[in-house]
């Protein structure tokens, strides 16, 4: 059934930029550039209520990935603390971890809760995510990372 609904789910995505699952998985969804969550200011989600696109001009490298970020002291305070804000499940779809498999996730399709960001692939992963949250976050947790390990040795 899981197949079936991830199917549906990828069938009805809109163009994210990249493929469901790359060849191989890195720590950190990026873009084909190397670029994290599609190079907008992971600390905007927290100080702007909303995604606002990074500068080359503020980067800062982070796990594997180039962040790009508004403003000097949005990059500063992420470098002080980078996991208050990057997406969690290194910015994968929140529902695809879930669900034991890796998609990119939608810098643009996103909810935070208990202070974390999550990224989904599109408006109805989303949905399905948060249709039963609380336990879409626990399987998350108990997939990640092992899910980056089996997209590895698809």
């Amino acid at each position: 059934m899981r197949m079936i609904i991830a199917a549906i789910v990828l069938a009805s995505a809109s163009t994210v930029g990249t493929s469901a699952a790359p060849a191989s998985a890195p720590p950190v969804s990026m873009s084909e550039e190397g670029l994290a969550i599609g190079g907008y200011d992971a600390v905007s989600y927290f100080s702007d209520g909303g995604p606002i696109a990074g500068s080359a001009a503020f980067e800062y490298r982070w796990n594997g990935a180039l962040w790009r970020f508004a403003s000097a002291n949005a990059r500063d305070r992420f470098a002080a603390d980078p996991a208050a804000f990057a997406p969690q499940f290194g910015g994968y779809c929140a529902w695809a971890v879930s669900q034991n498999y890796i998609a990119p996730g939608d810098p643009k399709v996103w909810r935070i809760v208990d202070g974390r960001l999550y990224l989904n692939y599109n408006q109805r992963a989303k949905e399905l995510w948060e249709a039963d949250l609380a336990a879409s976050i626990d399987r998350s947790k108990a997939n990640w990372p092992t899910v980056l390990e089996k997209a590895d040795n698809r």
